[in-house]
């Protein structure tokens, strides 16, 4: 009973943090019969499901490789170590509608990536423009890849200083080559790490959404930019709640999906 006391408080904390606002969504969403209904006879929800699950099948890839990459060679100890650190892990100071804005500045019509083209006497190209489904969707990949990888890459680092030298070191004196050395020996000791780091990151992508705003309005949807639309657009609460509780069941079945995955790597 004394145990109860203890953690009662913690209790209160959660309930009233998670708990509460989780059952009032569920609520909201529920109190018209035709809020799902509406949500999947919207065009821009099937759209946007769409694009984010490409954004996740593309970008969290990439942002394992490109943080392990830099970790391992920030584990080799180069000259400047802690500058090098500090500059991959500064887009994670960077709010991410700021980030958007930065990248738009690159990727609009006169931005400078056009300028730079028009210097070289190439035409300017439209990143962004509706017609050019491909590149915008790659600014989009671009923009989210540089603001969010640095996450993965403290988490990777953080990991790699838990992994001890010996091993690794043995390794090597048996012949191992480096890579031999980071697929049997470093990688499987750094799965913690990346299982959380994997967790994490795809529940972020699930609610990517303000760097997409920032460069293509809704001519690039993603789920939750769907729910701002519902909300505030359309002035429909209920609806921005129904397609929130598919953001949030997608982040559940993912998690557990990882857990299993990794629990049977073993």
């Amino acid at each position: 009973m004394k145990k109860l006391w203890l953690i009662l408080p913690s209790i209160l904390f959660m309930a009233a943090l998670f708990a509460w606002p989780l059952v009032s969504g569920v609520l909201q969403a529920f109190s018209e019969p035709d809020s799902f209904s509406r949500m999947v006879d919207d065009p821009y929800f099937w759209e946007a499901a769409r694009n984010t699950a490409l954004l996740i099948v593309v970008l969290i890839p990439l942002q394992f490789v490109l943080a392990i990459t830099m970790a391992l060679l920030l584990r080799e100890k180069p000259r400047l170590a802690g500058l090098h650190f500090y500059l991959w892990v500064v887009p994670l100071a960077i709010s991410d509608l700021a980030a958007g804005l930065v990248w738009l500045s690159i990727f609009t019509d006169r931005g400078y990536l056009n300028s730079v083209l028009d210097h070289l006497g190439i035409d300017s190209y439209a990143w962004l423009s509706v017609e050019n489904p491909g590149t915008m969707f790659l600014a989009v990949l671009i923009a989210e890849l540089w603001r969010a990888t640095s996450l993965v890459f403290v988490i990777v680092v953080a990991g790699l200083r838990n992994v001890p030298r010996d091993y690794d070191e043995a390794a090597a004196v048996l012949g191992a080559t480096y890579w031999q050395r980071v697929r049997h020996v470093i990688l499987p000791q750094l799965r913690p790490s990346l299982q959380v780091a994997l967790i994490l990151r795809t529940i972020l992508a699930l609610e990517a959404f303000a760097v997409a705003q920032a460069l293509t309005g809704r001519s690039f949807p993603l789920l939750v930019g769907e729910t701002y639309q519902w909300y505030y657009t359309l002035q429909n609460p209920n609806v921005a709640t129904a397609i929130a509780l598919v953001v949030l069941m997608l982040s559940i079945v993912a998690s557990i999906g990882y857990l299993r995955v990794m629990r049977g790597a073993r």
